[in-house]
């Protein structure tokens, strides 16, 4: 997916993005469905104009353009288009039937997020892997819990607002405190992270995007 320059945006999937980050919610559901399902549009790349227009939705969140109910509805119409395109995905021949590996997903407690961590257990998913996505405001017993009965090789955890920095580093001590790390690699991702927020997390690595999030799960398990 990685190897070739993205296609530049023709001006139905310009439409596209700017309806879905406008919040123009029956048009642009209406011309998903019309790319899917009639254009016969490649499921990956519709998903990618979703993606390109959640980038959107968040900047204008970061800048208080948008609020809360902007980031659900958003929510709510990528949950529409992707169950329409996930099937079609599924579909495409030659399709790696057996898992890669397991991944445990959450945003963590304090924070309500959920439109990256989804986008990344779609990703991760249509990609051949096992997820389990245990929601939002995840307690750290939870996440404890969910990695004893689960048994992941990946963790990851999500968080948009800069408090979740504090709940991941609580978070991965628990995982270390329970004697779970062993084998487990830890994932972060949302937001404003970097480096300097991994290093305080204690995680292994983080991602700026689901298909770089898709590329370390990737990479860990060959290197497994």
């Amino acid at each position: 997916m990685t190897d070739h320059p993205a296609p530049l945006p023709n001006d139905e999937e310009r439409q596209l993005v700017e309806w879905l980050a406008d919040m123009n919610e029956d048009d642009a559901l209406a011309l998903a469905k019309r790319m899917l399902l009639e254009d016969g549009k490649d499921p990956l790349r519709v998903l990618e104009l979703c993606r390109n227009a959640m980038d959107i939705v968040g900047k204008r969140f970061e800048e208080g353009e948008y609020f809360l109910p902007e980031l659900v509805l958003a929510g709510e119409m990528l949950e529409t288009i992707g169950a329409i395109a996930k099937p079609l995905i599924k579909n495409a021949p030659g399709e790696e039937a057996r898992k890669l590996g397991k991944v445990l997903i959450g945003t963590v407690h304090g924070d309500l997020h959920d439109i990256g961590k989804n986008i990344v257990s779609f990703m991760l998913d249509i990609n051949g892997f096992e997820v389990k996505d245990i929601g939002i405001d995840v307690p750290v017993q939870t996440f404890i819990d969910e990695i004893g009965a689960y048994q992941p090789d990946v963790v990851g955890l999500s968080g948009f607002l800069t408090l979740a920095f504090d709940s991941m580093k609580e978070t991965i001590a628990a995982i270390d405190g329970a004697g779970q790390r062993g084998g487990l690699k830890i994932m972060i991702g949302g937001g404003q992270i970097d480096e300097t927020v991994r290093a305080y997390t204690g995680a292994d690595a983080f991602g700026v995007n689901a298909v770089e999030a898709v590329n370390l799960c990737k990479q860990w398990m060959e290197a497994a």
